[in-house]
């Protein structure tokens, strides 16, 4: 989720965020535990099956233990690829967090420069987080105006948007999010279609869009989220001016306290606080939570968020999400009946 695109777009690498298949895990059976999440056994099964293959390197992160296991999964089926480990300080407000922070970035350039053979100048970097940030700003108005309701984007389509972001060369993104934005711009804001949502969690992999399409069928207009293939991503920009790698360092300490992590440690901060914060702005009457089946971060954390929610009288619902198959008739009778609380519980107060 701290992947520092800039680093190896200045680099000249095209930096690509690697998605959750749709396919079902076969060969990756073999290989990984069946308790690991959905994305960490998508992406070991997609490595054994050579789908990784035209990649010329990967970089891995150290945000829990099932990544931890994927990396060394991969590693052992693409011992030709280049495997490259960026590990962050966890800690987020000890006096240390700052330089250890730099540390890592510095050497992540520092491989990055060996492997490619060509230094990483820091005028380059400096380019490469104006063209990020310039990205981020575009995709962010695109999530005011669709609170205001003058982008009437759908979950589906937003998580294009963000998707396409991860993975395409950012100055072609910028370019159709630049005319996507423009689009928008002066369009007039149309009524909510039923209760304002705010759907939240799903770290790693992008909530499957039937699921986001079903909920959006129960009669409800999701208004804001803190996915990662959401608001989590573009949440946060670059310092463009000074030490390019100290500005690394700080948008990764900026961006958990804009968008706490569970998988972070910051005692001033708390995700809870963030999220009665965020749907108090976007005027949210409930919230959905997609938590990934074995996300232990999300699990460790959820009691927190619900005993926050209960404290202020704020309705939400869990469910639970996995790679294979979900029973979305199922979980339709249980946004539905959502739903009707919530509406039931608004006429109530007003």
């Amino acid at each position: 989720m701290n992947f520092p695109g800039e680093l190896a777009h200045a680099a000249g690498a095209l930096p690509m965020i690697l998605q959750e298949s749709d396919e079902a895990i076969t060969v990756g059976h073999g290989v990984l535990f069946p308790f690991y999440c959905g994305y960490t056994r998508s992406m070991v099964d997609q490595a054994a099956r050579g789908r990784f293959e035209v990649l010329d390197a990967i970089m891995f992160g150290d945000h829990c233990v099932q990544l931890l296991g994927m990396a060394d999964a991969i590693r052992m089926k693409l011992p030709g690829t280049r495997v490259i480990f960026f590990q962050l300080i966890s800690s987020m407000n000890d006096p240390w967090t700052q330089g250890r922070s730099e540390e890592s970035f510095a050497k992540l350039r520092q491989e990055l420069e060996e492997f490619l053979g060509r230094p990483v100048e820091d005028a380059v970097i400096r380019e490469s987080t104006r063209l990020f940030n310039s990205n981020r700003r575009l995709l962010r108005r695109l999530y005011e105006m669709r609170k205001e309701g003058t982008a009437p984007l759908t979950s589906v389509e937003m998580q294009h948007i963000v998707k396409s972001s991860m993975i395409m060369d950012k100055a072609e993104h910028t370019a159709l999010a630049e005319k996507l934005v423009a689009g928008f711009e002066n369009g007039t804001a149309a009524p909510s279609r039923g209760l304002r949502l705010h759907l939240s969690g799903h770290f790693c992999q992008a909530p499957k869009p039937e699921l986001l399409a079903m909920i959006e069928e129960c009669g409800v207009t999701v208004v804001g989220d803190d996915l990662f293939h959401g608001f989590r991503y573009i949440s946060t920009d670059v310092p463009e001016e000074g030490d390019p790698i100290a500005a690394l360092a700080r948008w990764y300490m900026d961006r958990n306290t804009g968008v706490p992590c569970p998988t972070r440690v910051q005692n001033n901060v708390d995700w809870d606080a963030f999220l009665l914060k965020a749907m108090r702005e976007e005027r949210a009457d409930g919230m959905i939570v997609l938590m990934a089946k074995f996300c232990e971060p999300h699990m460790y954390y959820y009691p927190e968020v619900k005993e926050a929610f209960e404290k202020a009288d704020m309705p939400h619902l869990l469910i639970e999400t996995e790679h294979e198959g979900m029973a979305l008739e199922s979980l339709k009778t249980r946004v539905e009946t959502f739903v009707e609380i919530v509406k039931r519980r608004e006429a109530a107060l007003a």
